[in-house]
Order: structure tokens, then sequence, then C-alpha cells
């Protein structure tokens, strides 16, 4: 069974920092192309970052500077540091995995960032 399995959410305060991961198992880890998305209460679901094969990656306009995104084909896991929190970055954060047509979403983990 393809799954993805997100965790290090929780409760900080602005200013601080969290630490994300997502591991995959049941799937060619190495073939999918994996981005961090988030959603809060509200709004619609939003790009985070793409890790892009070669090593690139893309974050959005509002993290830029404060998340990094990594990926680890050794440990089928992606993480998503996020420092500097605001009370904005309040969410669910999913990691998604693509490849080809094939897309699966991980269950998500609640960030809380209190002011």
């Amino acid at each position: 069974q393809v799954q993805l399995v997100e965790s290090g959410g929780g409760l900080v305060q602005a200013g601080g920092s969290l630490r994300l991961s997502c591991t995959a198992s049941g799937m060619i880890f190495g073939l999918y192309t994996m981005s961090w998305h988030r959603q809060a209460p509200g709004k619609q679901r939003e790009l985070v970052a793409d890790i892009i094969s070669g090593g690139n990656i893309n974050y959005a306009d509002s993290v830029k500077g404060r998340f990094t995104a990594s990926r680890d084909n050794a440990k089928n896991s992606v993480y998503l540091q996020m420092n500097s929190l605001k009370p904005e970055d309040t969410a669910v954060y999913y990691c998604r995995g693509t490849w080809g047509r094939h897309v699966v979403w991980g269950q998500g983990t609640q960030v809380t960032v209190s002011s």
C-alpha cells in the first residue's frame, strides 16, 4: 500500500521552530517528485515547497528565507525545517508525492503558532 506519513507538527510560539518529516512506504520513492503543502482554516490548500529533481527547490514567497525543504532518498523521507514561525503559518501541513499521473497525499500534521 502506497503511503505517506507526516510527523513533527505541534504548538509553538511565534519566532519558534519546528521540523516536519514525511516518510514514504509502498512506493519507489526515488521516482516521485515530492512537495509540501498547507491548508489553513477556511483557505485553499497552497504549495509551500516543491522539491524538484536535481536538488532544486521552489518556495512560496511567504516562506522564503524561513523554511528549508530537503529530501533523503536513503530514508524515503522529505523534511521541512520551519524557522521564525508566524501565527499566519498555522495550518495543516501535507506532503505530496507525484509520479506521472499518480498522486499520493499524506494525512497531514497540524502546526499551530501562537502569538
